[in-house]
């Protein structure tokens, strides 16, 4: 296959109709180094939102467990992408993450601003820093996945266009970005966790170029001291010149998922879905959205 060949494939494709295949072929295929570390930003952000951190923090799955919140996170999430919405894996992650939810007293604003930052941060990324930049069609697709996904998740009142979607992240963090103690040890935590994928000498280079990475209203929030201008584009630099790269390598044959990301590292003997993540609490709510198998997926090696 060409280098341009898979988008080229994307473009004789219908956008909404066929959005699941072009949003799989977008992320493990075309971006998949791209997309991890767009949604780790994604994910990142909403811990400047107080209401959000603040409960991160309470739970102290991202200060206590991070590595294990992490990895459940990526691997329910990326479930329904490798197999779709309607097949038993697809159904069992999106059923844990529904009773997740429930457990917690999370607003519908809260959670249409994550699922916001989701269609968002991964084409302002890889427009940014990827090899290419999106097409219309990968954008309007992947719209459409995170429109699905929401709808199972029971979000209401869910934009309908990428734009649209745009709007509400830019003026939901202008309104409700701001400092919280909380939060603060939440991203913290996060970056130690990133920095301890990789040897403990180069942990304090790496937190600064992770920051070097935030825009001005997210080092505003959690009250980080600004890198400094070289160093910021140096480090920005660095990440283009990868993309710019990776253009230069033949396409990839075969599909990576989150599951195959060695950032992964809580599950050497494999895992189940129905397994992951946190467990409700006594009473809490189920998941809200009706499915016709309550099966648990197979072991996943």
């Amino acid at each position: 296959m060409k280098r341009f060949g898979r988008l080229e494939q994307i473009r004789r494709m219908d956008p909404v109709a066929d959005a699941l295949e072009i949003y799989r072929l977008s992320v493990a295929f075309e971006f998949p180094w791209d997309y991890t570390r767009a949604l780790e930003l994604a994910l990142y952000r909403t811990y400047a939102v107080p209401s959000i951190g603040r409960l991160l923090a309470q739970t102290a799955e991202l200060t206590e467990r991070t590595q294990k919140r992490y990895d459940d996170t990526a691997l329910l999430l990326d479930a329904v992408v490798e197999h779709g919405f309607s097949t038993a894996e697809g159904r069992t992650a999106i059923r844990r993450i529904n009773q997740m939810h429930r457990s917690y007293d999370i607003s519908d604003d809260d959670m249409l601003y994550v699922l916001s930052t989701f269609v968002v941060m991964p084409r302002r990324w890889i427009d940014t820093y990827g090899w290419r930049r999106l097409s219309r069609h990968e954008i309007v697709a992947t719209t459409e996945y995170y429109r699905t996904l929401g709808r199972h998740l029971g979000i209401p009142a869910i934009p309908e266009t990428y734009e649209e979607f745009e709007a509400l992240l830019d003026a939901y963090e202008e309104a409700h970005f701001a400092w919280d103690e909380q939060a603060r040890r939440v991203s913290d935590a996060t970056l130690d966790l990133m920095a301890s994928w990789y040897p403990r000498p180069l942990a304090p280079l790496l937190r600064a170029a992770t920051r070097a990475l935030l825009d001005e209203p997210l080092l505003r929030a959690f009250r980080y001291e600004p890198p400094g201008p070289a160093a910021s584009a140096l480090v920005r630099r660095a990440v283009r010149t990868r993309g710019r790269l990776v253009r230069l390598l033949p396409p990839r044959r075969t599909p990576h998922f989150a599951r195959q990301n060695w950032e992964i590292k809580g599950y050497p003997n494999g895992y189940r879905l129905a397994g992951l993540g946190t467990r409700p609490v006594p009473g809490a709510g189920g998941c809200p959205v009706r499915h016709l198998d309550t099966s648990a997926a197979d072991t996943l090696e």
